[in-house]
């Protein structure tokens, strides 16, 4: 059973009211041992504290009416993440105080656009050395945000940048196999050669010239 936080402990959380302090506390893991931060936590300990923040934040943004707001944050934090080097860094490395962190997330809140709700629930996880779980945090909520709209969310991830008209496609065709609306989320790599991977829910396609090459030598390993 979680332990709930003393609202000194909600310090970065000002936009916040009591009330949902009282039940936001329940949802998020013991303040044990947060003077230290290990980022090589299991996996599955990592997604824990991620989704429990999640589900606060999600929560939250939905009785005060702003999931559209929260979804924006996520894809801009998505985008950071991906695009700058010095965020990621910030994000993950345990060489950052929390002290450090929370300026850092005070400093680049406003110039992000996020939303209050979103900083400060970032402010509040760096204080508790919980900011390395971001990239989980950011999947989590996008599970939670697509099923509350219907939706299911693809990780495309494509040798090049696919332009707004194969987007679409994709989502159309992606939608008549699931039967849901699809929202494409596009990750660059560029060793795929060609090609895209897709991942919908626990279900994966890899269409890429380079996973072909790779069937293709085991086949012949096979057969030799």
């Amino acid at each position: 059973m979680g332990l709930c936080y003393t609202h000194a402990d909600f310090d970065g959380f000002v936009s916040v009211r009591a009330g949902d302090l009282v039940r936001t506390c329940r949802l998020l893991e013991p303040d044990h041992d947060i003077e230290r931060v290990d980022v090589s936590e299991p996996a599955s300990i990592s997604l824990g504290i991620a989704q429990r923040y999640a589900t606060a934040l999600f929560d939250l943004a939905k009785e005060g009416g702003s999931l559209d707001a929260l979804e924006a944050d996520v894809d801009t934090l998505a985008a950071a993440s991906a695009e700058s080097s010095d965020f990621a860094d910030m994000v993950r490395s345990p060489l950052y105080s929390r002290q450090a962190q929370q300026d850092a997330i005070t400093a680049i809140a406003g110039p992000m656009g996020l939303a209050p709700l979103t900083a400060n629930t970032l402010a509040l996880m760096a204080s508790k050395r919980r900011l390395f779980v971001l990239p989980q945090l950011i999947r989590a909520l996008r599970d939670l945000i697509a099923d509350e709209k219907g939706e299911v969310t693809a990780e495309i991830t494509a040798a090049a940048p696919l332009s707004k008209s194969q987007a679409s496609r994709l989502a159309k065709t992606l939608e008549a196999k699931v039967g849901r609306n699809v929202k494409i989320n596009t990750t660059v790599d560029e060793t795929l050669i060609g090609g895209l991977v897709v991942k919908v829910g626990s279900r994966m396609i890899d269409t890429s010239v380079a996973a072909k090459l790779a069937n293709l030598q085991q086949a012949m390993k096979e057969v030799g």
